[in-house]
């Protein structure tokens, strides 16, 4: 779809389906036979937008041609139970339709992080309420998913539809959520958003560097929640995170879209603005007392993006955050981020000993981050066979075409 619409389109479109999909789960109680629908919703969308035009009431439309599909598989499917799941009255299909496009053209509401709440169902575990978020409300693709929880694509499509099952026999009514059930949901949308911006920031398929509908989508979400849960620290801090990574964005990019690593950016294409507001909300979060690992995170970012250059960078204090970083929440990625710090700090040796132990690591099997690691050690230690040999192994692995030809060239110039 991206290929085929112009970019503000594909952003509105991005915008609008958890909006969507929130209203019709809300109606319909089927979280699976919802999801569907709006998917086909958003094809004709893209296919048909393009040709005629954006309608005045964008929102209104996606939700009546959605709609339509629900009642057309109703109607097709009676020998099912599926309309008990998907009727919530005795209200006659068309009338539906009707119903659903006046509320459409009458409300200004913003659902997309009712959703949320919605698909971080206690019925499953953390992960599948990440994962069915991520996949549903995030747009990303199932092997996104499965790559940012290091698990073959397979294991996670068998997760996602056993959630979908879950969440099919345990939603039967999707009531307003209580203070305290959404206090308790909290921990599991964070973790979306992070993963969903994680994701548009740092494409990990495709030939684009950045998905900056999903990044952007990201923020806003996460914009929202802030506004609405304003005592949670680690809310302040993830906003403050993305904020101060994301100003980073432009340079990350040079010529033909080529991948432009930390070290070599040009520093004045970074976001003033968005580094000071940045590191407002780190402040004002850290001030609440004791630190998690969102804003730890964004402390290191903050720190990056402080320094004139890799050589004046703090990394004592960046090692030091890390080390703690690894005490709340132990990641092969914050592993790895970990050694690279510890090889700026005692040197090369030193990181490389570090990815050694972290070669055992299953989640990391495949990945081809480890690799590159491996690379950029080699090569600041002044072995450039090896430092060649593991970017062209590390290209091998990744999906980002950005990432590959980076990766090979340099390679090549070793």
């Amino acid at each position: 779809m991206s290929h085929m619409l112009p970019v503000n389109t594909e952003r509105l479109l991005r915008e609008l389906s958890p909006q969507v999909l929130g209203i019709l789960v809300r109606r319909y109680r089927d979280f699976a036979g919802c999801e569907d629908a709006v998917q086909e919703a958003l094809i004709a969308a893209a296919t048909q937008w393009p040709r005629d035009g954006v309608p005045d009431n964008a929102r209104g439309w996606l939700i009546r041609v959605a709609t339509r599909r629900l009642t057309d598989q109703i109607r097709a499917d009676t020998a099912r139970r599926l309309r008990e799941q998907l009727v919530v009255s005795l209200i006659p299909a068309d009338e539906q339709i009707a119903l659903a496009a006046d509320v459409a053209g009458r409300s200004d509401n913003d659902e997309t992080l009712d959703l949320y709440f919605m698909c971080c169902h206690p019925a499953l575990s953390v992960t599948s309420q990440v994962a069915l978020t991520l996949r549903a409300v995030g747009g990303l693709s199932t092997a996104d998913i499965a790559r940012a929880f290091h698990v073959p694509e397979s294991t996670m499509a068998q997760r996602l539809s056993r959630a979908k099952a879950t969440i099919k026999d345990a939603g039967k009514r999707f009531p307003d959520l209580s203070a305290s059930e959404r206090a308790a949901r909290l921990p599991a949308v964070l973790r979306v958003l992070y993963l969903a911006f994680n994701e548009g920031y740092s494409a990990t398929s495709g030939d684009q560097i950045v998905r900056l509908d999903v990044s952007s989508e990201a923020i806003r979400v996460t914009r929202m929640l802030a506004a609405l849960v304003t005592d949670e620290p680690e809310v302040q801090g993830l906003l403050a995170l993305m904020l101060l990574t994301d100003a980073r964005r432009e340079a990350r990019s040079g010529q033909n879209g080529a991948l432009v690593p930390l070290d070599e950016q040009d520093r004045t294409r970074w976001n003033r603005q968005a580094i000071a507001e940045g590191g407002a909300l780190l402040d004002r979060a850290l001030s609440r007392g004791a630190a998690g690992p969102y804003q730890v995170q964004a402390a290191i970012a903050a720190l990056h993006d402080q320094a004139a250059s890799m050589d004046t960078t703090d990394w004592p204090q960046i090692l030091s955050l890390y080390t703690l970083l690894l005490r709340m929440h132990d990641t092969p990625m914050a592993r790895l981020s970990h050694a690279i710090a510890l090889s700026m700090v005692r040197g090369p040796a030193a990181g490389l000993e570090a990815l050694d132990i972290l070669a055992s690591d299953s989640r990391l099997t495949g990945s081809h981050r480890l690799d590159a690691a491996r690379g950029h050690l080699y090569e600041r230690a002044g072995d450039r066979a090896q430092a060649a040999a593991f970017f062209r192994t590390a290209a091998g692995k990744t999906t980002s075409t950005a990432e590959r030809d980076y990766l090979l060239l340099r390679a090549a110039r070793l």
